[in-house]
């Protein structure tokens, strides 16, 4: 254990995307719960001196994992976590209380049960607020609430924190003890064009975080974000470690290579030779409209030119880019380069979700961008983290 340093627990932890930013505000993962192998072993890589278990969290006892800890209960800092979410989301097929997925966020309050950490951190997706009309959420506080937390619920756009993208996450946060203070939720920084496209309030309360109108902070751009790494040719993978193509040229890039030892996970995915004559086609801020129809697919020829206005999307170089999804498949979102006949590599699509450079993901290609896209950007998470941490010093 570090001094002067927060502990922490990381459960539903994926790659570590969460943990890395509140590690940057402060706290020391001690432990972290990852089902999927491959992500249990990026976060192994990245956080070496966490203990980390790969399992199912129901088959985990949570009080003996405390005691081999060494923790007394109610001595940890922070128990974060973000069980699966997709059942929640306003984009999944079916939203149902019979998912099982759903009723894994009984498991985190097990946990919160058996360790009684000072304070609870839990994110999810924007839908969380409308699924079940609310049902769910009002179910989740009024049980902290059972276990003597003062808990709130924000909804955070992670553009006004820093993260070159258009992402939304909901974030509840709870002290023991002790109702929420206000400035418990960080306050928005930056000024950036994004817009909510779902639920913003609950009992009546706006959820989302807005700027100050005295914000004047720019956002940051894509080409900030990814502008110094070295070109690559369509399908091109290169060496595994790849020179920087140019000295820094903002503070985004300087705070991405911080102890960096060059570019890892930057190989340019293969795209189909239909894709490449399709890509030809598209400019910086154009999409599939911009394709002949005889190139197009079967269903997007049928589709109205105001639909689906992201699909085979080129980022413009000055803008944000589309929320970096489990696949960057250009059929799904933007994610065709600016300047380069390709789509994202999975260093482009790290660094776009504010992941430093020197962490590095495992597993297939598939398998990492699976990682980058469902992580929680860690430059947001690092934001929540030092609003948190200011009141945990104060409580100390």
């Amino acid at each position: 254990m570090f001094d002067n340093t927060l502990t922490m627990v990381d459960l539903f932890a994926g790659a570590g995307g969460l943990s890395e930013g509140l590690s940057e505000a402060g706290f020391h993962s001690l432990f972290a719960s990852e089902i999927m192998p491959v992500y249990a072993e990026t976060y192994k890589k990245n956080h070496p001196s966490a203990k980390v278990v790969t399992a199912d969290i129901r088959s985990l006892d949570a009080n003996a994992i405390r005691e081999e800890l060494g923790l007394e209960r109610g001595a940890l800092d922070l128990l974060a976590g973000g069980p699966p979410c997709q059942g929640f989301s306003i984009n999944a097929p079916i939203r149902s209380v019979l998912d099982q997925r759903n009723h894994l966020f009984k498991e985190y309050l097990r946990f919160v049960d058996a360790f009684a950490p000072r304070a609870i951190l839990i994110e999810n997706v924007p839908g969380l607020v409308s699924f079940e009309n609310g049902a769910t959420l009002h179910a989740i506080l009024d049980s902290l609430a059972e276990l003597g937390y003062g808990a709130d619920v924000r909804i955070l756009g992670a553009a006004y924190y820093g993260v070159p993208q258009m992402r939304w996450r909901t974030i509840i946060l709870g002290l023991r003890g002790k109702s929420l203070p206000p400035l418990a939720f960080p306050e928005p920084i930056y000024r950036a064009p994004v817009r909510p496209n779902f639920t913003t309030t609950f009992d009546g309360q706006l959820l989302v975080k807005m700027p100050s109108p005295e914000a004047s902070v720019r956002f940051t751009t894509v080409q900030e974000a990814i502008g110094d790494l070295p070109q690559l040719k369509c399908g091109e993978r290169g060496e595994l470690i790849k020179s920087y193509a140019t000295a820094p040229t903002c503070d985004y890039q300087r705070r991405a290579r911080l102890g960096s030892a060059g570019v890892y996970n930057h190989e340019a995915p293969r795209l189909s030779k239909e894709n490449q004559a399709r890509l030809k086609y598209i400019k910086p801020g154009g999409n599939w409209t911009n394709i002949p129809d005889d190139l197009l697919p079967k269903g997007m020829q049928r589709a109205r030119k105001s639909d689906h206005t992201k699909r085979y999307g080129r980022v413009t170089p000055d803008g944000l880019a589309s929320t970096i999804l489990t696949k960057c498949d250009p059929h799904w979102g933007a994610y065709f380069h600016y300047n380069q006949d390709r789509s994202f590599t999975v260093r482009e699509a790290a660094r776009i979700q504010s992941f430093p450079d020197h962490f590095i993901f495992t597993g297939s290609q598939v398998q990492q961008f699976a990682q980058v896209g469902n992580a929680v950007p860690p430059l947001l998470a690092e934001s929540v983290g030092l609003a948190l941490k200011s009141i945990l010093r104060e409580g100390k």
